[in-house]
Parts: structure tokens; C-alpha cells; sequence
């Protein structure tokens, strides 16, 4: 329970900033552009998406592990850690990679006259979709059929293994969106900006 309510907390949080910096586009850059907190925003920006992308995929590549040992205890365990770690861990590195990032790239400008960055942050946001879309009521209907089992199963049911190898396909389809952010961010292509591309 109180990881769900960490989880809503910083999905709000996260609403918050993002709402924030764009209703209010002046004042959130005058309050990001005093150049030591531009340093420490680099710091952080780079720490939080280190963090965020080893942690999604180490989740993603031990839930595989899990499954493929057929264990029913390994395979609840390594849900229930996978899961504590989102909620605890993941969310509150979402927020610092907003901060950090939204107040780098104001740095440079137009976040959408920007190629890379105008890609990067709809990938970005692209990847939190998936996760909020498909992510969050699969762990739901997880947790639900969990709460069914009882300690004389010996084996996991079949529908419970069907959504835990549908998660494992969804959090793939969110970690390569990630991926690719990172390789953008590292590499920055001279690549048509997001406001061009429908003009």
C-alpha cells in the first residue's frame, strides 16, 4: 500500500513539473539558468539516467531470469523486489531526469527547434506511456492473482505467468525507447526537429 501511494505521489509530482514548465515557460527557465545550478543539473541529469536506464533494464533481464527458472518463490520474489524498485526507486529518478534535463535544454533553446532533444523528450515521454498505459494495470492484475495464491500451490498459475511474460514484454517495449534517448542525448545528430515536422 505504501508503495502505491509513493507511486500516485510522484506521478503527480511529475504532472506538477511538467504542467508548471509549461504554463509558466519563463519564470521555470529565469529559476533554472544561474550557472552553478546548471552544473549540478548536469550532474544530476546524468546520475538519474544512468540509474533509471540500469535499473529498468536489470529489472527487465532478472523478471527473464525468474521466469525461465519456473520457481514459483523466485518468480514472486523477483516480482515483488522488480515492482518495490519502480515505485520507490524509478519514480523519484523520473523527477530529477525532468529537472535536470528541462533545465539543460533551456539552455540550448527551443526545446522543439532542437533535434535530438525535441526526439529525445517525446521518446521520453513515449516510453512513460507505455509504462502508465500498460505497465501499471498489468502490475495490478499481477498483484491481484498473487493475493489468490495459496502457500500449497506449488506451481504458479497460468494466467498469472501469461501477464508476468506480457510485463516483461511491456517493460522491453519501454526500455528501448530509453535506449535510444540515451544514444541521442550521448551522440546529439543534426536530425529535423519535432516543431518541423508538420509544417
Amino acid at each position: 500500500m505504501k508503495s502505491k501511494v509513493a507511486l500516485f505521489l510522484f506521478v503527480g509530482i511529475m504532472a506538477g513539473m511538467i504542467l508548471f514548465a509549461l504554463l509558466f515557460r519563463d519564470t521555470f527557465i529565469a529559476s533554472l539558468q544561474h550557472p552553478t545550478l546548471l552544473q549540478h543539473a548536469r550532474f544530476v541529469h546524468i546520475a538519474a539516467a544512468s540509474l533509471f536506464f540500469a535499473n529498468a533494464v536489470v529489472g527487465w533481464l532478472w523478471e527473464m531470469r525468474s521466469l525461465a527458472s519456473g520457481d514459483k518463490a523466485i518468480i514472486l520474489h523477483t516480482y515483488n523486489t522488480v515492482t518495490f524498485l519502480d515505485s520507490i526507486f524509478s519514480s523519484p529518478l523520473i523527477i530529477l531526469l525532468l529537472l535536470g534535463g528541462l533545465s539543460l535544454s533551456f539552455t540550448l533553446g527551443d526545446l522543439w527547434q532542437i533535434g535530438w532533444l525535441s526526439v529525445s523528450f517525446l521518446l521520453f515521454l513515449l516510453s512513460g506511456l507505455l509504462w502508465i498505459a500498460s505497465d501499471i494495470p498489468t502490475q495490478y492484475k499481477v498483484k491481484r492473482l498473487i493475493c489468490q495464491l495459496s502457500h500449497d500451490d506449488q506451481e504458479v498459475p497460468a494466467e498469472l505467468l501469461r501477464l508476468l511474460r506480457l510485463r516483461w514484454w511491456i517493460s522491453l517495449a519501454g526500455i528501448l525507447p530509453l535506449a535510444i534517448v540515451l544514444a541521442l542525448m550521448v551522440y546529439r545528430p543534426d536530425i529535423a526537429p519535432v516543431g518541423v515536422w508538420f509544417r
